[in-house]
Parts: C-alpha cells; structure tokens; sequence
C-alpha cells in the first residue's frame, strides 16, 4: 500500500506535550477571570482535559457562568500558555520531524488542540514549508464534539489536500478511530510516553519514529 497523504496528530507526534500543570494552571486562572477564587478542583480538572459541551454547561452552570463566553476564554488562555512553553524551549518539536523534509506525500495536521496554539507552533518552529494544511479546534464548546474520534476536522484536511490514498499518524487510541472514522489507515507511533503503551484499538502501523514513514508510504 503506498500513501500519497500523510496527516499528523500534532501534540505527542510532531511536538512534545504541554505538561498537565501548566494547562491547570491557566484553567484555574480562567475561573479567577470570572471572579471565582476557589473553584472545585474536580471543576478544574474537568475543564483542562476531556471536557464536553454538557460538563462546560454543567461546570458553568454551578457558578453562574454564561458557556460560551467561559469557554473561549480558557481555550485563549490554555493556548497563551502553552506558547509560553514554547517560546521558553519547554515545548520542542521531535528531532525527527526533519525527516519529513523529503516524505514524498502531500502533508498536513489535525490536532485537537485550539486551532490558535496550532498556527502559533507552526510559525515558530518554522515547519509551515511541511504541511499544506492544518486544522485545531475552533474556541467554541461547540468544537469539542469536532474532536478525535470525531473525524470532522481530518475530513476537511483530506479534502484540502484532494488525498487518494491516506494515513494519519497519531499517538492516542482517538487517533486511531478517527482515522477509521474518517475510512483511512492509522499508524501509532511509539514515542517514549506511549513505549509500553498497551493499545485496545489496531492501527494499520505501528512505527517507532517518523522516519519510518518512507517505507511506509513507498511499500
């Protein structure tokens, strides 16, 4: 099977994640911008990872909070933050993303992540030249739904990129049912937070770096 476009999971893959700290901090930092000083820590935890448009209304509704307007606050925040983290060298792209330099496929990335933190990391790491298109979420509750497995925003790269035969490279089980979503191969890659990893889902690949892209897609 030879792939004419790739499609890359971002945080995890390309770029090392955001320690679970630092997007904590600026969700606790979002409740202080609405004047609660001491919001639940379960409420904390919820809106930093794994949120749904129910447990934002839900969260929102408990201290009189209007959804949307909560949300996209958080969502800048959460984004503020983990360019910070890039900008001061705590969040670095994966020495291996220059072997993508000469992947003969047409490239692009789908990342759960806001759609700001995505356009930022590409501009400064300087790795536009690479990818012909890129989606994260838009600053919306509504967006939340869009997410892996949801295959929303992999459709749109794949049209963007007028793709024939696919895969997308992901480090999480979402990964992998939102390329099954979406009707196209999964690879999982193995970086050093997934190694022992134990899968419940079956990725068409599983790599260890993305170097083995080029056999991949010329098999």
């Amino acid at each position: 099977m030879t792939y004419d476009t790739v499609v890359f999971d971002n945080d995890g893959v390309l770029v090392g994640r955001t320690h679970f700290e630092v997007l904590r901090d600026a969700t606790r930092e979002t409740f202080t911008e609405f004047d609660v000083t001491d919001p639940d820590p379960d409420h904390v935890e919820d809106m930093t990872i794994g949120a749904t448009p129910d447990s934002v209304e839900a969260v929102c509704g408990t201290y009189g909070l209007e959804p949307e307007t909560f949300w996209r606050t958080r969502d800048s925040n959460l984004s503020q933050a983990q360019q910070i983290e890039a900008r001061e060298g705590r969040k670095t792209p994966y020495d291996d993303i220059d072997t993508l330099g000469d992947l003969d496929a047409s490239m692009g990335i789908v990342s759960s992540n806001q759609h700001e933190t995505v356009d930022f990391l590409v501009d400064h790491f300087d790795v536009s030249h690479l990818f012909d298109t890129y989606y994260g979420r838009e600053a919306t509750v509504q967006s939340l739904d869009r997410r892996k497995p949801n295959s929303h925003y992999i459709d749109r790269a794949l049209a963007d990129l007028d793709a024939d035969s696919a895969l997308f490279v992901g480090d999480n089980e979402s990964d992998v049912r939102a390329a099954h979503n979406a009707g196209i191969d999964s690879a999982f890659i193995r970086r050093p937070h997934r190694r022992d990893w134990d899968l419940n889902v079956w990725p068409t690949w599983e790599i260890e770096g993305l170097d083995d892209l080029h056999d991949i897609c010329s098999a």
